[in-house]
């Protein structure tokens, strides 16, 4: 899936095939849903949150799968429960024919923004 450079989610979002689309909303809420504050970008073309100033998570869909991207901290804190996907350094795939794990996504999402949290109020001393 190719996609023409975009400056918006809801843009990104509407370049794919629409059960694509689906999946990349439910995405994107879960992670406004957690992270109510979180200001939304697109940044090396994908869709990307901040908190606290700081890198939250990304997410990109591919042909076969949406790449998640929570920064190594939170792929390690939830390295058992993602052990079935597959992963990168600071990155997991949830293929495109099965359901996003949104729970579990959740999750690392709260832990993000704790860490984002922390390290604002350690910074701000």
């Amino acid at each position: 899936m190719k996609i023409k450079k975009v400056t918006t989610v809801d843009a990104y979002i509407e370049e794919f095939p629409p059960e694509v689309q689906a999946l990349l909303r439910k995405m994107r809420n879960t992670i406004l849903k957690v992270a109510s504050d979180a200001q939304e970008s697109i940044s090396y073309g994908m869709p990307a949150y901040k908190t606290q100033g700081r890198p939250l998570v990304c997410f990109a869909a591919y042909k076969n799968h949406i790449g998640f991207y929570a920064t190594p901290s939170g792929h390690e804190a939830f390295k058992k429960e993602l052990s079935g996907y597959q992963q990168g350094k600071g990155s997991v795939q949830f293929p495109l024919n099965e359901p996003l794990p949104l729970e579990l996504i959740g999750k690392i999402i709260a832990f993000r923004v704790q860490e984002n949290l922390e390290r604002g109020k350690r910074t701000s001393k």
